[in-house]
């Protein structure tokens, strides 16, 4: 990294206002997961931004879904890097109106302003630093911005896994933690779904002819809340319970969505086979199905990762920039790229909270700082030993 610090810095400075400039217009455009015309309005947007910076732009074809962006810049090193970030967010259509972009005494809100824009965009503007400093000791440097990360990624799982198959190491760009720390661990997450099916019968004339569904989804709703505490790494959150339709029908169907969180792979699997086992126990002749969606296994940096960890804090004490490594219980595209087998380093954005909150804000006086410190990491591993991770 030696030589370049001050080209960087002075190239990350320039790019402050453009920065700002695009998170508003990012942050401006409603990407919800589910609103797909809105995710590919804001997928446009960065397109034209990486294409206005001379990068390779391709959208790889998905099954289901809006098309990742994909971002490439070619060199004439050895290394590949991967940054990883995710255009949309948790926020229903119409929040970017009733939640404009705003910035007030350096701190800027908005829906997705930290989760993950403001990451997403600190590496598109890093990347354009390395640009603008004429470094090109790498041989790849690929920017993925996945559409659905906040419903796990299924439109990408496939693009992901090509990418980490040819790439050394994985940055990740979601916000640095409140008081700044990078992250080196993420909670597994996983949505198991149970559907309960028990049999409608008049509720005034013979109800003993039912089945009621919604108190045997109750039931379960309860027992598979009392898994709190039985694992101490675990969190089992009943985060959907419906059933019927009228008050006069005794419900034929019911239906939970449960979250579940751990840090342990044994302790997560545990919780998964332990609801399994819950809803197994109803009444003879209702029926019971059990499926997990959207599973993202926990992630702990191995030694290849804390390496990479490592080096972030060197590079950033040699910025004058103190920040620390920490765990955190929110899954990300960092746990699928590191099930692949690449070895990643998360938090990487601007310094950023209250996610998936209307209170949800990012530190612009940091954004400097942090562009700066993912272009000096780029360049640190990029010039590293070839065969330290």
């Amino acid at each position: 990294m030696e030589g370049w610090t001050d080209a960087l810095r002075a190239a990350t400075e320039r790019s402050f206002d453009a920065f700002v400039t695009e998170l508003a217009a990012l942050v401006s455009i409603d990407s919800g997961t589910d609103d797909r015309a809105g995710v590919a309005r804001a997928a446009g947007r960065l397109v034209e931004l990486l294409r206005a910076r001379g990068m390779d732009v391709t959208r790889p074809p998905v099954a289901s879904g809006v098309p990742p962006v994909v971002a490439t810049m070619r060199g004439r090193g050895s290394k590949r890097l991967l940054l990883c970030g995710h255009l949309d967010t948790v926020f229903a259509t119409g929040s970017a109106e009733r939640r404009p972009f705003s910035v007030r005494d350096g701190i800027a809100t908005g829906p997705g302003v930290c989760d993950d824009k403001g990451g997403l965009l600190a590496g598109v503007f890093a990347m354009e630093a390395l640009l603008a400093t004429g470094f090109d000791d790498f041989d790849t440097l690929t920017l993925l911005a996945t559409t659905d990360e906040e419903t796990g990624s299924n439109a990408a799982r496939a693009v992901m896994a090509e990418l980490a198959a040819v790439h050394d190491v994985g940055l990740c760009l979601e916000g640095a933690r409140d008081d700044g720390s990078l992250v080196t661990g993420r909670a597994g997450v996983a949505d198991v779904v149970v559907e309960v099916r028990g049999r409608a019968a008049h509720a005034g004339i013979e109800p003993e002819r039912g089945l009621n569904a919604a108190v045997d989804t109750a039931r379960l709703a309860v027992a598979i809340a009392a898994l709190n505490g039985r694992w101490e790494d675990v969190k089992v959150n009943v985060g959907v319970l419906s059933s019927g339709e009228r008050a006069n029908v005794v419900p034929e169907h019911g239906r939970l969505v449960v979250d579940v969180r751990g840090t342990s792979a044994d302790s997560f699997d545990a919780a998964i086979t332990a609801i399994r086992e819950v809803a197994s126990d109803v009444p003879v002749g209702v029926q019971v199905t059990v499926r997990v969606e959207n599973p993202a296994p926990p992630w702990r940096a191995d030694r290849r990762a804390q390496a990479v960890a490592d080096r972030a804090v060197l590079v950033a004490k040699s910025l004058g920039i103190d920040i620390q490594t920490a765990d955190t219980g929110g899954s990300a595209d960092a746990n699928l790229l590191a099930d692949l087998g690449l070895p990643v380093l998360d938090g990487l954005g601007p310094v950023g909270g209250g996610d998936h909150s209307a209170d949800e804000w990012l530190d612009l006086v940091s954004a400097p700082d942090r562009l700066l410190l993912l272009a000096a990491l780029i360049v640190d591993l990029c010039q590293g030993d070839p065969d330290q991770f």
